[in-house]
């Protein structure tokens, strides 16, 4: 007996075949109704997110559910706007399907092509952020995929509205297959779409590190995403401490409840004392909580203007707190930096703060993290922000995709080879012809052509 569910993604499987062999004319106009849609129907979205907010609310006063989470949910115009730019800044990016990614001929008459595709069907599990239906189904869209969405209870009435308004537009578009994109919305529906390897190719987990690494732990399908964004900030002694301040600031207060906001700050101990006093009243004044070793804390206890200052715990270094409160540890070099981001990180982002060229370099190369910041906020690892136009997720993996993928991330290739009757039989034994294996300047497109 076929479930709901697995009728529904059976719909979206097949559906993902015709999606792939969409125009880029008919995908940007089915991008550009998405875009008026949510901009005609602000009040529903605004409505159904109050609810949810309310919702949310409570839970958080019962201890039920952290302030990050409730951040994360809350939607108004500003957000509805940031939507609406990122689907119209997908209509920008060029089109990725069917491009020739390379040529080589085997023998006279014999061309292989490598040519990238749609990876098919994609499950996307969410916590909050509404506003990830719109990112990530615009790119779907543009990408020829078709996308299972599942978001947490706690945006159900906001994820429901978001998405009923934008597959309205796109199924109102003629040309475009119907039920390309799917809802769940119950709990049980996660387990049912972990196990859906026959269906499902690609799997985006957002949310918390907990979160993400039950998907991972429970499903055979490939994940692309990260259970941790443990971020560092390295402020070296040939640091510019006037650049320092401002990134270390933002890269923690700017929006601490992101997988991207620092969570840990390194300071070299030839300008600790001249730079913590300056950086924890900056940050007290936010209301950051400083988690400090030994040697920060011996050097911020006396500064009385200092409110949330507590000793750091072995478990701080490997905490990705989403909220404000920081980790302070004092290092003797940059090796020592290096070293504890690399043992105690996420390999999601870290920047180093300096003047020093050879420093920059062998941060860089040395640092085994997705985003490497040189004098710059980790804040800026984001596909909006990279000019992806928005963002699937951020991957630590290293293969497929890694940092902020956008588009790409959602892409795979195949082979196409055209021969004029060719059989494997002439290339072996003592006659056997040879492979020319010759790079050509070509095209898939300018051999076949629609006539």
């Amino acid at each position: 007996m076929v479930t709901d569910i697995e009728a529904k993604v059976s719909k979206a499987k097949k559906a993902s075949i015709t999606l792939a062999s969409v125009g880029t004319d008919l995908k940007n106009h089915a991008l550009e109704e998405m875009a008026k849609a949510l901009d005609a129907n602000r009040q529903i979205v605004l409505s159904a997110n109050k609810r949810d907010l309310e919702a949310a609310e409570k839970a958080q006063r019962k201890g039920e559910l952290s302030q990050a989470m409730v951040d994360r949910l809350k939607v108004n115009n500003s957000k509805i706007d940031g939507m609406i730019a990122g689907i119209r800044d997908v209509i920008k990016l060029e089109d990725p399907v069917g491009k020739t990614m390379s040529a080589l001929e085997l023998d006279n008459g014999l061309e292989l092509y490598q040519v990238s595709c749609p990876i098919g069907l994609i499950g996307v599990i969410f916590e909050a952020r509404p506003d990830v239906v719109p990112q990530i189904m615009a790119l779907s869209l543009k990408s020829g995929n078709s996308t299972i969405f599942k978001g947490g209870s706690e945006a159900l009435n906001s994820n429901k509205a978001i998405f009923n308004i934008l597959v309205e537009a796109i199924e109102n578009v003629e040309g475009m297959p119907k039920g390309a994109f799917q809802l769940m919305e119950t709990r049980e529906e996660v387990m049912d779409i972990l196990a859906m390897d026959d269906y499902i190719d690609l799997l985006i987990p957002r949310g918390s590190n907990a979160f993400v690494k039950f998907i991972q732990d429970n499903t055979k399908i490939s994940v692309l995403g990260h259970a941790d964004g443990i971020c560092h900030v390295y402020v070296d002694d040939e640091a510019d401490l006037a650049k320092a301040y401002t990134i270390c600031f933002d890269s923690k207060v700017q929006y601490a409840a992101v997988c991207n906001a620092m969570e840990t700050l390194l300071v070299h101990e030839k300008i600790a004392e001249k730079f913590l006093p300056k950086m924890a009243q900056m940050l007290d004044g936010a209301s950051v909580e400083l988690r400090c070793d030994k040697a920060s804390f011996a050097i911020l206890e006396h500064i009385d203007f200092i409110k949330k200052l507590v000793h750091a715990v072995e478990e701080d270094w490997t905490t990705e707190y989403n909220d404000l409160v920081l980790s302070i540890k004092i290092v003797n070099s940059i090796d020592e930096a290096i070293e504890h981001i690399n043992t105690y990180g996420s390999h999601h982002t870290d920047a180093i703060v300096t003047e020093n060229q050879k420093k920059r370099r062998k941060f860089a190369e040395l640092v085994d993290s997705s985003s490497v910041m040189i004098n710059a906020s980790t804040r800026f690892a984001d596909g909006f922000r990279y000019g992806k136009g928005a963002e699937v997720g951020i991957s630590t993996n290293k293969i497929h995709a890694r940092g902020p993928v956008g588009m790409e991330g959602l892409m795979i290739y195949k082979y196409v080879l055209i021969g004029k009757g060719d059989k494997v039989a002439d290339y072996v034994g003592p006659s056997a012809k040879n492979f020319t294996h010759k790079k050509l300047d070509k095209l898939l497109s300018d051999v076949i052509q629609d006539k």
